[in-house]
């Protein structure tokens, strides 16, 4: 299993009035991390939509461990731990730069194709994810 890292800066709008990150952009950050693990391994989500595939989200959880304050370095880290058939599964965890674990996750993805039809990725795409 491949995992790819990636930071981030927490912004002010992130936060709620007590200063804490509010938890809706985990689910940003997580997908930021992968889209950037997808980059990582030289492919793009416009790749696959050009070609006519599109990664949906089916599932997402997420557990939240510590707050996230404004200005943290964040570390996003994103693995694949699953591609079976039209399925794809990522995992995440999230740190400060105190490497503090903030939040772990995972999301459950099915390719469709342009008439939103389940599909499985072309091997061109699959054999850069794996």
């Amino acid at each position: 299993m491949t995992t790819c890292r990636m930071t981030l800066r927490v912004r002010y709008a992130e936060t709620d009035a007590q200063g804490i990150v509010h938890h809706s952009r985990y689910l940003v950050w997580f997908e930021e991390g992968r889209s950037d693990f997808l980059r990582q391994n030289g492919v793009r989500y416009t790749d696959f939509e050009k070609s006519g595939y599109f990664v949906v989200v089916v599932r997402a959880e997420l557990d939240y461990k510590a707050p996230a304050f404004y200005e943290d370095e964040i570390t996003v880290e994103t693995t694949l731990v699953r591609q079976r058939g039209k399925v794809l599964e990522f995992s995440y965890q999230a740190f400060n730069d105190g490497g503090v674990l903030l939040a772990t996750a995972r999301t459950v993805h099915v390719v469709v194709d342009r008439n939103r039809k389940p599909v499985t990725l072309p091997a061109e795409f699959l054999e850069k994810l794996v």
